[in-house]
């Protein structure tokens, strides 16, 4: 039985207003702020994200148990598009953690422009 539904996924960052900015152009979606502590991104039939404002974020590294990712969402992309995806969101000012140089895995693994990973995987 289930007690609850998931309302929306909160990532801490900065600047709560930037990093919704950025996941509108990765993802879709209307960003909605009330003020600069909580920024939501709402997408229509699928699930909100909300960036909440933390002075002191410190971004996670890849790969660090020292500096652990804390959650990463998975964004599925064509498998014949991941080359134009990687570009796109590296414009966006996502980093390139971990690509695929050997041409056999159907992930690639970056970074928000706050240091949250996320993948893009091949569909």
């Amino acid at each position: 039985m289930m007690i609850g539904t998931l309302s929306a996924v909160a990532l801490d960052c900065r600047d709560p207003r930037a990093l919704a900015a950025f996941y509108a152009e990765l993802v879709g979606g209307t960003v909605e702020a009330e003020d600069d502590t909580w920024v939501d991104l709402k997408r229509q039939g699928a699930q909100t994200l909300s960036f909440q404002l933390a002075p002191d974020h410190r971004a996670p590294k890849w790969p660090d148990p020292a500096a652990p990712q804390q959650i990463h969402l998975d964004i599925a992309v064509p498998r014949e598009g991941m080359d134009d995806a990687e570009k796109q969101v590296l414009a966006l000012g996502a980093t390139l953690l971990e690509g695929d140089l050997d041409g056999t895995r159907n992930w690639r693994v970056f970074a928000d422009p706050a240091g949250h990973p996320f993948c893009l995987c091949a569909c």
